[in-house]
């Protein structure tokens, strides 16, 4: 039910956010002063650049934690103009709020600063026991004690900037609950639709009427067929390369010995126990007396093996094991003391242990199974041996092969002559247009290579195309055999999809028309409308009662009236619709059990709204501009 008030709020509330130790500050107060690349600016705060390589260090920066963050997803995805515009966001705010905060003076002192550290929770995982900074941490994310410093006294000021507006702002009981009410209030309505598709079995349509729109300049790119290439493709990559690897028997033999505890399985035991404590630091009575009972235990276990789960749970004082009977379930060596496991390994199956002495006490050990151990022969793993060995042959000769590859590329006039001379499998592919298909595999389904196709150079030159590095060991060229530009298609051809549109726009017409009527109607003679009009339905924002959008929303809009009132929805390409809007609802029950929480939420919202209000005057105040992005590609978009 809260959905749209919650998705609202994460929005105002994450653009307020402020952590600690942000991601694109990484240089400290006087940071900001250090860049003064003036030929690349993308922005400009308080008279000073925000040049194009902050820009792309920040988009790096944020596309390096997507990916840790996300392992899976594909870079492309996330390298997109949304993302860079909103780096450039933060990298604006950023400078805005730093200099904001040093024109108002918010600097914290070091008194504050360090005692915000010691006593912030926020900071428990930095400090030592005495309240010291874990210097290790910061070395693993490469910061010295004085960076650290210089970016906390940073984000503070920041952060007192809007804290001023945020942490004062407070939304009138009686506002919110107007607010509130009208957001959340449900109306009863009927309706009427008049769909295009109820229409379409009634037009006719002229041989002038598709003349015309064909001819309309307004639909032709519509009509266009798409610019397309037929090619052929080549691709250097480490499949391709293992495939012409020549691995001998001997060259397997040699690394199968060279590692063959990685074919070798280690081996485990499983044993049970019974423990009679007895801690290092305990007499010598108290030892001696712990032996005794360890001694008479195994006594009894040795005429009544079968025993030795049941005296477990029973004397056992291996508060772990002992409802278990005493089992440890399976441990290799190197899990358990070395006394203890020294006696398992010297055990055989079924056998009980004489009483084994440890540092928590005295052991009495059965060993109940075992297993692994064994040795993989080299025919067994004959054929993983050479996989890898073909890998790690493949990565070395990737590397020259790529040179020669590139020189090949570059000098030929075609691809198969390389082909042939690397042992590399020459690809085609037809219709090839500018997007990728939604069913491509390999590289035809890499936009870069797509762009290779159409790239000026090497659609002119009719020859190959420059080498492109995929990357992950992946090169490709492409060479055009056949290029199609992008053309009008004949009426003769277009015929059908011409009728299809014609004949959509004129029963839209006609559904809107037959709707626009039936309103006047029914207003001036509501009663003709009640076996036209659909079954009362309560809607409101957040039950749609699957219904268009538009109508729910034409209906939330209509006046209110005594009596109900009438609106006409224009659908689209679906038609038309009319509504009568009935009577006002109060909100739902569970919206009003649940008002003081809504209030908040509102009050929240209003104070977010401050301050976006007071960080836009702040760019008033302190001149920012920014510049379109389309000329501030990361370089390698270029």
């Amino acid at each position: 039910m809260f959905d749209f008030v919650r998705r609202h709020n994460r929005i105002f509330q994450g653009a307020l956010l402020v952590l600690i130790v942000p991601s694109f500050v990484a240089f400290g107060i006087q940071g900001y002063d250090s860049f003064s690349d003036e030929k690349q600016e993308v922005a400009k705060v308080n008279g000073r650049s925000i040049s194009k390589t902050e820009l792309d260090a920040a988009l790096r920066s944020q596309l390096e934690r997507l990916q840790t963050q996300m392992p899976g997803m594909d870079p492309k995805l996330l390298d997109s103009p949304e993302l860079r515009a909103r780096a450039l966001d933060a990298l604006v705010r950023e400078r805005l709020m730093f200099d904001a905060a040093v024109g108002l003076h918010l600097l914290p002192t070091d008194e504050r600063l360090d005692r915000l550290f010691k006593t912030d929770p926020q900071f428990a995982a930095l400090r030592n026991a005495d309240g010291s900074l874990k210097r290790e941490l910061l070395q693993a994310r490469g910061l010295t004690s004085e960076q650290f410093a210089a970016q906390l006294r940073q984000e503070l000021a920041m952060r007192q900037v809007t804290s001023g507006v945020t942490d004062t702002s407070f939304g009138a009981q009686t506002v919110a609950s107007r607010a509130v009410d009208a957001f959340f209030q449900q109306r009863e309505i009927q309706f009427a639709r008049f769909d295009t598709s109820a229409e379409l079995a009634k037009v006719q349509v002229s041989d002038a009427e598709l003349q015309a729109y064909y001819d309309d300049p307004a639909h032709q790119a519509r009509l266009m067929s798409p610019e397309s290439a037929d090619i052929e493709y080549l691709v250097l990559d480490l499949p391709a390369v293992a495939r012409s690897v020549t691995v001998t028997d001997d060259e397997l033999r040699s690394y199968y010995k060279e590692n063959q505890a990685r074919y070798s399985t280690p081996e485990e035991r499983r044993a049970s126990h019974i423990l009679i404590k007895a801690e290092a630091g305990a007499g010598a009575e108290a030892r001696t007396q712990a032996r005794q009972r360890a001694e008479a235990l195994l006594a009894e276990l040795r005429k009544n093996p079968a025993s030795f789960a049941e005296l477990a749970r029973k004397q056992s004082e291996d508060p772990g094991s002992a409802t278990r009977g005493g089992d440890l379930d399976w441990f290799a060596r190197g899990a358990m003391v070395k006394p203890f496991e020294d006696a398992v390994f010297a055990l055989k199956k079924g056998e009980l242990s004489a009483v084994v002495e440890s540092d928590f006490g005295y052991h009495v050990i059965e060993l109940t199974d075992l297993r692994g151990g064994g040795q993989r022969s080299f025919e067994a793993v004959r054929t993983e041996i050479e996989a890898e060995v073909r890998q790690q042959l493949a990565q070395r000769r990737f590397v020259e092969l790529a040179e020669q590859f590139t020189n090949l590329v570059e000098q030929e006039d075609s691809l198969k002559p390389v082909a042939e001379r690397l042992k590399l499998e020459l690809g085609q592919a037809s219709a090839v247009s500018r997007q990728v298909r939604p069913d491509a595999k390999g590289p035809l389904a890499e936009q870069k290579l797509i762009d290779l196709v159409f790239a000026a150079s090497t659609l002119d030159g009719k020859r190959n195309s420059e080498p492109l590095d995929l990357g992950g060991n992946r090169m490709a060229a492409v060479h055009v055999l056949t290029h199609r530009p992008a053309a009008k298609r004949a009426l003769a051809e277009a015929r059908e999809q011409v009728r299809q549109q014609v004949a959509q726009a004129k029963a839209t017409q006609a559904a809107r028309q037959l709707g626009e009527s039936r309103l006047a109607q029914w207003k001036s003679k509501p009663q003709e409308a009640a076996a036209a009009l659909s079954a009362a339905v309560v809607v409101s924002r957040q039950q749609a009662r699957e219904l268009p959008q538009a109508l729910v929303d034409a209906a939330l809009r209509a006046p209110i009236v005594e009596g109900g009132s009438w609106v006409g929805v224009d659908l689209g390409q679906a038609g038309y619709a009319v509504v009568r809007m009935n009577k006002v609802l109060p909100a739902a029950a569970e919206i009003t059990r649940d008002a003081a929480r809504v209030r908040a939420q509102y009050t929240q919202l209003w104070a977010a709204a401050e301050a976006q209000a007071y960080e836009a005057a702040l760019k008033q105040r302190f001149k920012v501009s920014v510049k379109p992005l389309a000329a501030a590609a990361p370089e390698s978009d270029r």
